[in-house]
C-alpha cells in the first residue's frame, strides 16, 4: 500500500521594497506574502515554489530540515522570481531536482535577465546568486511515494505560462498565482485579454474540484478552502474589469479597488498594477 500523503505551507512574511514612494492610501510598499508548500509521504517530500531572498531561503532550508523528509523534487509553477530565486541553493542543499513546464522555464530566464534592474533594483543585496536550473517535468507527473502529482498547464494567469499542482489522493491543487487568498492580486500583465485569460485559468483549476487550494500569495490567518479562494479570486477580476472602464486614471482604479476589497493584505501590489494598467 502507499502512504497517505500530508502538506504543511510555509508563508513568507510581507518585506519592504528599497527607494519606492508610498502607497496613495500611506502604506509603504512592501512584497505580498509568499507560501511555499511542502507535500510529504513516509520518507519523501516535493517542495513547491520556493522563495525569494537569501533570508527567506534559510527559514525554508531549517523547515524542511525540522521535517526529516528526503526533498527528491522542487517544483515551479510560474517564472516570478519570487517563486523560485532559492531554488538554486534549496537543490545544492538537499540533492533535489528542479522541475517546471517548458513554458514555465522560458519565462524564468526572461525573469533572470530582468534581476537587475527589476529585482535586484527592489530588494538590493537580499537575493541569493541563482540561475535557471530546471529541467522539464517528465510526461506532466511527479510520483511521490506511489502517488501521482499532477502538473496542469493553465496558461495566463498573474503572468504567462503558469502550472499548478493537482495531488488528487488528498484533493489538493497547489495553484500559485493562479488563486488568491486574502492578498491583493498582481495585475501588472492583465493588459488586453489578460482578465479574461485568468478566468479561464482560474476554470481549469475548478475542473478539478480540489477541497482544498494553497495560493501562491497567502493571508496566513485564513484557511485553505477551495470554494471560497476561487471564488474571491473571481469577484477581484470582475471587479477589476468593470472599474477599469468606469475610471480613467490609476488613482481613481485604486480607491474604488480598494473600497471594494478593504481587508485584502498589500494594496502596494494593487497599485502597481493600476500604474501599469492605466500606462
Amino acid at each position: 500500500m502507499t502512504s497517505t500523503l500530508t502538506y504543511d505551507v510555509y508563508v513568507a512574511d510581507p518585506i519592504p521594497q528599497h527607494g519606492t514612494a508610498l502607497v496613495p492610501n500611506g502604506d509603504r510598499r512592501e512584497f505580498s506574502p509568499l507560501s511555499i508548500t511542502l507535500i510529504s509521504g513516509e520518507h519523501d517530500a516535493v517542495l513547491v515554489d520556493p522563495p525569494m531572498t537569501i533570508a527567506q531561503t534559510a527559514a525554508v532550508v531549517d523547515w524542511i530540515a525540522a521535517s526529516g523528509k528526503n526533498l527528491t523534487h522542487i517544483f515551479v509553477t510560474h517564472g516570478h522570481g519570487d517563486h523560485w530565486f532559492g531554488a538554486s541553493e534549496l537543490a545544492a542543499r538537499f540533492g533535489a531536482e528542479v522541475v517546471a513546464t517548458p513554458g514555465t522555464i522560458a519565462q524564468m530566464h526572461k525573469n533572470l535577465a530582468i534581476r537587475e534592474v527589476f529585482w535586484d533594483a527592489l530588494f538590493p543585496g537580499q537575493i541569493p546568486v541563482t540561475d535557471v536550473i530546471a529541467e522539464p517535468v517528465v510526461d506532466g507527473r511527479l510520483d511521490l511515494e506511489g502517488h501521482a502529482l499532477n502538473v496542469v498547464e493553465v496558461g495566463h494567469s498573474d503572468t504567462d505560462e503558469t502550472s499548478v499542482l493537482h495531488v488528487p489522493s488528498i484533493d489538493l491543487v497547489v495553484a500559485g498565482d493562479v488563486i488568491y487568498n486574502g492578498v491583493h492580486q498582481f495585475l501588472r500583465e492583465a493588459q488586453g485579454d489578460g482578465i479574461a485569460a485568468w478566468h479561464r485559468a482560474i476554470d481549469a483549476v475548478e475542473s478539478l474540484h480540489p477541497s482544498r487550494i494553497v495560493t501562491g500569495h497567502k493571508n496566513k490567518a485564513l484557511d485553505d478552502d477551495a470554494g471560497r479562494t476561487i471564488r474571491e479570486t473571481r469577484d477581484y477580476l470582475v471587479a477589476a474589469a468593470e472599474l477599469l472602464k468606469i475610471h480613467d486614471n490609476a488613482l481613481d482604479f485604486f480607491t474604488a479597488m480598494l473600497d471594494r476589497f478593504p481587508d485584502r493584505l498589500n494594496p502596494g501590489a494593487l497599485w502597481g498594477g493600476a500604474v501599469a494598467l492605466y500606462g
